[in-house]
């Protein structure tokens, strides 16, 4: 059985390591010719706060710097608290649980000209929200998404408790 890190910095790494590599998969995906929607851009945002901020974190382990540690694992719980609310309302939008921003799932009205048509055209996006672009194992990039921020979430919490018995090197005292 896999055992988790119990050192700050091993954890601190890994979170950095993951979210990069999650945001490596969303990349992948839209080379492949999966466009994202307005939501799945902005569920990377997370991601991309957290690669410095787990590094910024796991200099301040090495440093052997306890406060700036454990603020840093305080800014990566929010961060993926923050994430995990955003892949979950998206998976909410995709089912249909509630409705999601009228850019990218509003429903479609019909202008009573053609100029306001096009201008409409304009303003439409092509990629909506409430529409799963591809599942994984019958799950949707949205709650892949969610489950990621709170496995990474559970990691961040793990590195504060562990950064608050900080010692020498930045190894946790047992």
């Amino acid at each position: 059985m896999t055992r988790l890190p119990a050192d700050p910095r091993a954890l601190a790494l890994l979170i950095a390591l993951a979210a990069a590599l999650t945001l490596g998969g969303a990349w992948a995906f839209q080379m492949a010719g999966y466009v994202p929607c307005e939501l799945c851009l902005k569920e990377r945002l997370p991601y991309y706060a957290a690669v410095p901020v787990a590094l910024l974190t796991l200099g301040a382990v090495l440093r052997e710097r306890r406060d700036a540690a454990i603020g840093g694992f305080v800014l990566l719980i929010l961060i993926f608290v923050a994430g995990t609310a955003l892949g979950l309302y998206h998976t909410g939008v995709e089912w249909k649980v509630w409705p999601g921003p009228s850019e990218c799932s509003g429903a479609f009205t019909a202008p009573a000209k053609v100029d306001d048509f096009l201008k409409q055209l304009d303003r439409t996006a092509v990629v909506r929200c409430d529409e799963a672009a591809i599942r994984l194992f019958g799950l949707s990039l949205a709650l892949w998404n969610a489950l990621v921020c709170m496995a990474l979430l559970g990691l961040a919490n793990l590195g504060l408790l562990r950064s608050a018995t900080l010692g020498r090197g930045g190894v946790a005292r047992r």
